[in-house]
């Protein structure tokens, strides 16, 4: 992709597959936004427009930079259709290594011989997801961090059979997007995750043992250790579900009582309070 703008294939238009479109676009490269929903598809360009409007608005991107990126996004329902073309097809869809080993199965036999396929899991081993495909050396980690648009640090999660070439033209693509990557081995959690959910569960931990309310155990971190976000609301922000998916698959594969997610983390996600996107998590949104 070093000699022209290509094509991104987005698959799974949430809050992490939208943003990823949304700075594809924003980089000049063509984006397909893939879905089985055509809704969320529908609501994923909506959020995009809503984001590059806020950026405008605070002098952040241009006016032709938005109407620019807007129109280098393309909504595209059929799998075959998305990648057929893709020069990069990142996943960004839910974090269970069975479905997406199905997804990227599928999505090999569609794209073109050339294309480079990322997963944007926090968690899950790039190594195992690999293993659903004929030519592993085309797989690669891709992960982003939410909010996309905003959030600089991408690790880029090599195992042991990706391709340096691979690997080289994915580190090419985030620093188009002005990101920052860094380069991690696959390993439970690689670097980010691994560190971020530890902080995020001894907090809930706090919260359930009455050390101190939601916003001062945040706002220790955030006034204490210059954190952008208290590890509560980011979970908020991230969703419930996710962290505790992120905290169950890390607690299997390393074991031990520090990924051992708490109960206040399974009550909520039991309720349904899944943080921002339903409204309700440790914060009322």
């Amino acid at each position: 992709m070093s000699e022209r703008r290509g094509i991104v294939t987005v698959v799974g238009a949430g809050t992490m597959g939208h943003g990823i479109a949304q700075v594809a676009a924003l980089a000049g490269y063509q984006v397909h936004l893939n879905d089985l929903d055509s809704e969320q598809v529908v609501a994923g360009r909506g959020a995009i427009e809503s984001n590059l409007s806020g950026g405008v608005d605070r002098g952040k991107v241009s006016p032709e930079e938005r109407d620019g990126a807007l129109s280098r996004i393309r909504g595209v329902l059929d799998l075959e259709e998305a990648v057929d073309s893709a020069d990069l097809v990142v996943e960004a869809i839910v974090e269970n290594l069975e479905i997406k080993r199905g997804l990227f199965a599928k999505i090999e036999a569609l794209a073109p011989e050339s294309s480079v396929l990322a997963s944007n899991t926090s968690s899950l081993p790039i190594g195992k997801i690999a293993t659903a495909l004929r030519h592993p050396e085309r797989m690669i980690g891709m992960h982003f961090f939410n909010p996309v648009h905003i959030m600089a640090l991408v690790e880029v999660v090599v195992h042991p059979g990706t391709s340096e070439a691979v690997r080289d033209r994915v580190l090419e693509v985030v620093r188009r997007m002005g990101k920052e990557p860094i380069v991690v081995q696959d390993s439970p959690g690689f670097a980010s995750s691994r560190l971020g959910v530890v902080l995020g569960l001894e907090a809930m931990r706090m919260l359930e043992q009455g050390v101190a309310s939601a916003e001062d155990i945040d706002k220790a971190m955030v006034l204490g250790y210059r954190h952008p976000v208290g590890p509560l609301k980011l979970t908020d922000l991230v969703g419930l579900d996710v962290r505790l998916a992120v905290a169950e698959t890390l607690h299997r594969e390393i074991g031990g009582a520090t990924y051992e997610p708490p109960e206040i983390l399974r009550n909520k996600v039991a309720s349904g309070h899944l943080g921002k996107k339903a409204g309700q998590g440790f914060y009322t949104w």
